[in-house]
């Protein structure tokens, strides 16, 4: 991490291959970027790893994880029309959070310029749907930018920077997750010298910043006016590429992550066809895809997700008359997924079978090297503490009960052999929705589970109504003093923010002033007492929450090892105690035991941490204590 922060403090001009995300970074150095502000969420949070790779003093901005996405961009806002060029990032479903923000944003006279960062998630790699942001982004009226490469971020934020600040508004750099994790050799430029003037600069003579009924239409006005300039910019933009072929017919019309998929899998096409690369998307460059239209009888629309771009150029196509066959999305296929190389292949093969060879026929035998990687199933990590709450509180209720899931690690507790969390919509939505269920329900106990994090992200609103509207569930809050889901940034709970020790807020008090009177709370490692807690709780007529409270393991043990004479410890299983009941793995769900063929149970030695937590499982007690090891390689039982 040392070396990364003087790489990105390096004054003079220089080369290195870093992620997408590591170089936008970089970009907000040279951009001159004042503040920035984040609430984490895949794939973006490695900016802000980079961003502490900088030691604190040696910054040259302000940056916070702020509680929620919402704050996030009210906090960038605030600073930008106080003068300052501010940055918010967040992932896909994180607009939806900040939405109601967002879309007022084009609307004002933003001074310092603002530049939103959303790192959408095609393929849901880490999210709870596939949307589209173009679609909301549209009904903001705010100019959207799309790098293809892991380099194209710093090229592309130093420009939404620079347009930002020139037109006073809001301009929103669109990732997807390969371009933030993607590694490219990036040329990066000298640090420029900024002076740095830190007085305060909001004047509400440059609004009006207060959109009143009365002002709605003059802000409209202003925000479609700005929107008109960029469309003359995107005309002639530098982002935007025409990169000529052999093909003079056909044509390619693409940006992002599928732009360069579409270069490999041409890489080898007997002939290639004219590619429009386009690096602004909102609005379209209309006058440049036009002139490339006409100038093709047919023109491929390559399009990650919907078809947002594709409908617009067919309207386009519409008004002026033109003849081009224009071909899009051709079946369900196409709408869903990450447009990479084997993607863009399949898609192109449909269109134009003579100019990409489709796959062989099903059923024919693949290379080796060809075959699909089996599928790796989800789990909580070794010595998860939500492993050890599941296993308990699976115990203490009934196959009947109805158990709704919130958004975080313990989210995985719906997969075998905890089934734990049989709905899940949204961050903080699970007390409300149990709320709801709870309703005309006089014979299935309903329990809510919430993460600490998320607690204070957007649980409090569902904690507030089941409070004051006296809704008889039981909330869980699964307590491990991080935002471990995303990479263990901390949170308000946490006792320390980004760049300091902070005090810690702690839920048992936050609780207690919303005014819930029946609280309970233990570590879950405690399985005899935390089973008792949650019968107790789900037998009352009112609302009462269980704090099932235990630290990251994955957290835990990596700081652990960084400790001067840290010794590894690991558990054993006891060949003369062991009934080969399999309670271990079958109904605890350890990853770190293993059934051999013969039935006997061993530890995987490369997994257990040697926290003990599964030795209350057991019900031979053949699981010894942990013991002290060397450093363990392989498998291997006693």
């Amino acid at each position: 991490m040392k070396r990364l922060g003087e790489m990105l403090m390096r004054p003079e001009a220089f080369s290195e291959i870093v992620m997408g995300n590591t170089a936008l970074a970089r970009a907000m150095i040279e951009a001159g970027a004042r503040v920035i502000a984040s609430y984490p969420g895949s794939p973006t949070p490695e900016i802000a790893e980079a961003i502490g790779s900088i030691p604190l003093e040696k910054r040259p901005f302000y940056f916070e994880f702020s509680t929620n996405e919402k704050v996030a961009a009210e906090v960038a806002y605030g600073a930008a029309v106080n003068g300052r060029l501010a940055t918010v990032f967040f992932k896909s479903v994180g607009l939806n959070v900040a939405l109601d923000t967002v879309v007022q944003l084009p609307l004002m006279n933003i001074i310092g310029g603002l530049v939103l960062i959303l790192g959408d998630d095609p393929g849901a790699n880490s999210s709870q749907n596939e949307q589209d942001n173009r679609r909301l982004i549209q009904m903001a009226y705010a100019p959207v930018l799309e790098p293809a490469s892991p380099a194209e971020p710093y090229v592309f934020y130093k420009e939404a920077a620079r347009l930002a600040r020139e037109k006073r508004t809001v301009v929103i750099l669109r990732l997807t997750t390969h371009v933030c994790h993607q590694k490219e050799r990036v040329a990066f430029d000298a640090l420029p010298i900024h002076e740095v003037d830190d007085r305060p600069r909001f004047d509400p003579a440059n609004g009006p910043y207060i959109p009143i009924t009365a002002r709605v239409f003059p802000l409209k006005r202003q925000a479609l006016a700005r929107l008109a300039d960029f469309r003359e910019y995107a005309e002639t933009s530098p982002l935007n590429r025409l990169l000529p072929g052999t093909d003079s017919s056909r044509g390619i019309i693409a940006w992002g992550l599928p732009y360069l998929s579409l270069l490999d899998v041409l890489e080898d096409a007997p002939q290639k066809p004219d590619i429009l690369k386009l690096g602004m998307v909102v609005p379209f460059p209309r006058r440049l895809v036009a002139d490339f239209l006409t100038h093709h009888a047919q023109v491929k629309i390559l399009e990650e997700l919907d078809d947002v771009l594709e409908t617009e150029i067919k309207a386009l196509a519409f008004d002026l008359s033109l003849h081009t066959r224009i071909i899009g999305k051709t079946g369900l296929e196409d709408w869903m997924g990450e447009y990479t190389p084997d993607k863009v292949r399949e898609v192109l093969a449909r269109s134009w079978p003579d100019l990409v060879p489709a796959r062989p026929p099903a059923g024919t035998p693949e290379p080796e090297e060809l075959r699909p990687i089996p599928a790796r199933p989800a789990q909580m990590c070794p010595g998860c503490g939500h492993r050890s709450a599941f296993y308990a509180i699976k115990k203490a209720l009934a196959g009947s009960d109805i158990t709704v899931a919130d958004i975080g690690c313990h989210s995985l507790g719906f997969l075998p052999p905890y089934e734990m969390g049989q709905l899940l919509m949204c961050m903080g939505a699970s007390t409300g929705m149990a709320a709801g269920l709870s309703l005309f329900n006089q014979t299935r106990r309903v329990v809510a589970f919430l993460g600490d994090s998320t607690f204070f992200h957007a649980g409090l609103p569902g904690v507030i109504n089941a409070v004051f509207n006296r809704h008889p569930i039981t909330l869980i809050v699964m307590e491990n003093g991080t935002t471990a889901m995303t990479g263990h940034q901390d949170h308000a709970g946490s006792g320390r923010n980004f760049n300091q020790e902070t005090e810690k807020i702690p839920i048992r008090r936050v609780l207690e002033a919303l005014g819930v009177q029946s609280i309970f709370e233990t570590d879950t490692y405690d399985q005899a007492k935390l089973i008792d807690l949650v019968r107790q709780a789900t037998a009352l007529d009112h609302f009462s929450v269980v704090i099932a409270r235990h630290p990251c393991m994955l957290k835990f043990t990596r700081e652990q090892r960084r400790k001067a004479g840290h010794q590894p410890r690991q558990v054993a299983i006891d060949p003369e105690k062991c009934q080969r009941i399999h309670e271990c793995v079958q109904v605890f769900g350890c990853p770190s035991f293993q059934i051999q063929e013969d039935g006997r149970v061993v530890v995987n030695t490369d997994l257990c941490i040697g926290d003990g937590s599964c030795r209350p499982t057991c019900p031979a007690g053949a699981i010894d204590p942990p013991k002290v090891v060397a450093e363990a390689k392989g498998e291997g039982g006693r």
